[in-house]
């Protein structure tokens, strides 16, 4: 079994709990900008140290981040804030799973940006892939309940943050992917580790001085968050940890069409942990949506 599998598959599980915290935290403790900063704040200072410690025992220098990297890992890191902040205010729309769903759109994205940042392409049945999953989308945009038509609920809000952030997370897969190839580094372990570091460092930083400016209390209420606040930063640590390192070993849509494995793991997390219930409408539009993926998986 090739390295890459076993990683992507860790890094959904790491995921799927992150945002379960997340969740929790959104509901009571703190705001959408709030439980997406805990996870930087909580990780990076770990992950810096970590890589540190990694480097010296490796007896390997720092190496040289030209303007390349840092300009695939700034965007890459300003994508999956804004991602991240569509992602925790759709939970207050949605359930679980079909938030996790929409998300989930980034695997179809992740196609076209690569195509546009890195020059992937995708063949005609990988087209044909990627239409079925629209259809899925289309079944997931129905409010629950509602009466109104199709393309009127498609323009709802959980709607608009779901594909959103999809978008986003396709933007900081592709360009995770391009800054650590920009690493003159032998290890892909390694060099994964040190681009998560430069990009929590970046995010940790950039996210507390907005709060700084625009929220202060909300700084202070993420540290009175933090006995549960500190387990999405870990969460998030081994998570990231191993999408960056998948996204070092294999393509990027390959990696986040695998990753798909996380929409078993959010259903079972919305059905048995939140008590949600899921209609028979948002499973087939869930099972639609995975069908798509492992026909993009075969055509890619």
């Amino acid at each position: 079994m090739a390295l890459w599998i076993p990683v992507t598959i860790a890094a959904a599980v790491f995921q799927t709990l992150r945002f379960m915290l997340q969740k929790h935290l959104s509901t009571g403790q703190l705001s959408a900008a709030g439980a997406t900063f805990a996870r930087f704040a909580y990780s990076a200072p770990i992950v810096l140290v970590l890589t540190a410690l990694w480097l010296g025992a490796s007896g390997q220098p720092v190496p040289e981040m030209d303007g390349r990297f840092w300009a695939f890992a700034l965007m890459g890191g300003l994508a999956q804030i804004l991602a991240t902040v569509c992602v925790v205010l759709l939970f207050k729309q949605r359930n679980f799973a079909v938030g996790i769903t929409f998300k989930k759109t980034e695997v179809i994205q992740t196609v076209f940006v690569g195509l546009i940042l890195l020059g992937e392409g995708v063949s005609g049945p990988a087209f044909g892939a990627i239409l079925l999953g629209l259809v899925a989308v289309l079944l997931l945009s129905r409010t629950p309940g509602s009466a109104n038509s199709w393309w009127t609920d498609l323009a709802a809000p959980a709607t608009g943050l779901g594909l959103a952030s999809g978008v986003l997370f396709a933007v900081s897969a592709v360009s995770y992917r391009g800054a650590s190839l920009q690493l003159d580094m032998a290890e892909p372990a390694l060099r994964a580790a040190v681009t998560l570091a430069a990009v929590t460092s970046s995010q940790m930083i950039g996210m507390g001085l907005w709060l700084a400016w625009r929220d202060r209390a909300e700084l202070a209420a993420v540290w009175r968050a933090r006995r549960v606040a500190v387990w999405v930063g870990l969460m998030s640590m081994g998570g990231s940890f191993c999408w960056f390192f998948a996204f070092t070993l294999q393509n990027a849509a390959y990696v986040k069409a695998l990753g798909q494995i996380e929409l078993i793991l959010s259903l079972l997390a919305s059905i048995l942990v939140f008590r949600e219930k899921v209609t028979a409408r948002e499973i087939g539009g869930m099972a639609l949506l995975g069908v798509s993926i492992l026909a993009l998986i075969v055509a890619v």
